[in-house]
């Protein structure tokens, strides 16, 4: 039996990996990956490798063995994931793997954007399989906002179409450690977990945490949706992709990503890192 992190070498899959390290020796600890050589630092480690592509089904066949332990993190190419993600679940249950956990998205079947209509039907894919399954509704991840502050910086303004919402947003690592938990724990088979940062927080809110942090006014503009699209595209941002960002900040808008109901904090043993915290690392780093 292997503890197994699909998307590995992606931004949260890799730090999924480095918190299993912390706690498990490295060979109990497979991780699935499209290409060996980005992958050469975790075999190095002892992790073992499982190349496989969500793109290639017949790839999927040996990258799972009875009784392991796998994490489905969602692919990250919208419009497709529903049939890469078919394919692993496909893979998982003619393996007969002991557990399935899933990062889908805050609110589950109440989520009602955009990006939430693949996650739906993902989680519905894998409750029809049968498998033994942990559902991990990841809310947002404050690098989503703090990863490139150029814009931001460059305009003295936080722009958005979300009103006074509000958004409980956690950092990567800490949405890792939580799948860490769910990875090596006992009790989860079955559950669903709403995670979330244990403060939500309003743009106004992020716009003076970046203007203490950079030591520069920044506002909070807030702007219709229409116009909020044709910003985005004009800075070069593809329409479709700028139409999910403006859909988000609508779901905001509607406290769809406000929900602070602490199991993000349960499940890693600790508050969840601070919207401050990020804002000035992401200082600290320019």
């Amino acid at each position: 039996m292997s503890i197994v992190v699909t998307g590995a070498t992606g931004e949260l899959g890799r730090l999924v990996v480095e918190q299993l390290l912390t706690t498990v020796p490295a060979s109990d600890i497979a991780a699935v990956v499209r290409d060996k050589e980005k992958a050469a630092g975790l075999a190095a480690r002892g992790v073992e490798l499982r190349i496989a592509d969500y793109n290639r089904p017949e790839t999927l066949t040996d990258a799972f063995r009875t009784g392991d332990r796998v994490l489905l993190i969602s692919g990250s190419e919208v419009g497709s994931r529903v049939a890469q993600h078919t394919s692993v679940i496909d893979a998982a249950k003619a393996a007969g793997v002991a557990q399935l956990a899933y990062t889908g998205i805050l609110g589950g079947p109440e989520a009602d954007f955009q990006l939430a209509a693949e996650h739906k039907v993902t989680e519905q894919l894998i409750l029809d399989s049968g498998l033994p399954y942990t559902f991990l509704r990841n809310g947002w991840y404050t690098e989503n906002y703090t990863a490139n502050l150029a814009p931001v910086l460059a305009h003295g303004a936080v722009v958005a179409n979300a009103g006074e919402g509000r958004v409980a947003s956690a950092t990567r690592a800490d949405y890792a450690a939580a799948a860490a938990a769910v990875l090596t724990g006992e009790g989860h088979l079955g559950a669903v977990y709403e995670l979330s940062g244990d403060v939500a927080w309003s743009f106004a809110e992020y716009a003076a945490e970046v203007s203490r942090a950079f030591g520069k006014e920044i506002v909070h503009k807030d702007v219709p949706a229409a116009v909020h699209q044709e910003i985005l595209v004009g800075a070069g941002v593809p329409e479709g992709f700028a139409a999910i960002l403006v859909d988000v900040d609508e779901a905001v808008r509607r406290g769809r990503l406000a929900h602070t109901g602490g199991d993000l904090a349960r499940l890693i043993g600790r508050p969840t890192t601070p919207l401050a915290e990020t804002v000035a690392a992401a200082a600290a780093a320019r």
